[in-house]
């Protein structure tokens, strides 16, 4: 009886969807623009308007923010880790010790953004403009930078192994 059960049980486990956002908390953000420590794992947010959005916390790990519009928006402290924001406009955007590991930040424009404590570990940034971006104590380990704009970027006290521009 006790193996009929754990098969059940187990097969109910594997039948069940993968785990994702929380369709209240995306109803929430696209109403009110606004949606701290949220859960939108993996939500399709491509081209999104959210400019001056306020995602403190919030949990965007795997979400498409491809080509979305985040100007100005307030990510401190967001889990970003394998988020794909290629192409996105990050102008001016607020993300103090956020998690951006292994996140796709390919060609997104970053310019005069707050990465200070930010962790971008094998985050691709390649074509990125980082001008003049505050990346104070980032950890840019092994993060892709080839193409990349860094002119006017703070980068002091940042944790790197290479460089590579």
């Amino acid at each position: 009886m006790k193996k009929i059960f754990a098969l059940l049980l187990a097969t109910a486990l594997l039948a069940a969807p993968a785990w994702g956002y929380d369709q209240e908390d995306l109803d929430k953000l696209k109403a009110t623009n606004t949606c701290k420590e949220c859960d939108l794992t993996k939500a399709d947010l491509r081209r999104a308007d959210l400019a001056k959005a306020i995602l403190r916390e919030a949990d965007l790990s795997g979400a498409i923010l491809r080509g979305a519009n985040l100007r100005g928006a307030d990510l401190s402290k967001a889990n970003l880790r394998g988020a794909n924001l290629e192409g996105a406009d990050l102008l001016l955007v607020g993300l103090w010790e956020a998690d951006l590991r292994e996140a796709d930040l390919r060609e997104a424009d970053l310019t005069k953004a707050y990465l200070i404590g930010a962790n971008l570990y094998m985050a691709n940034l390649e074509g990125a403009d980082l001008s003049d971006t505050n990346l104070t104590v980032a950890n840019l380990r092994e993060a892709d930078l080839r193409g990349a704009n860094l002119g006017g970027a703070n980068r002091e006290g940042v944790y790197q192994v290479t460089l590579t521009v």
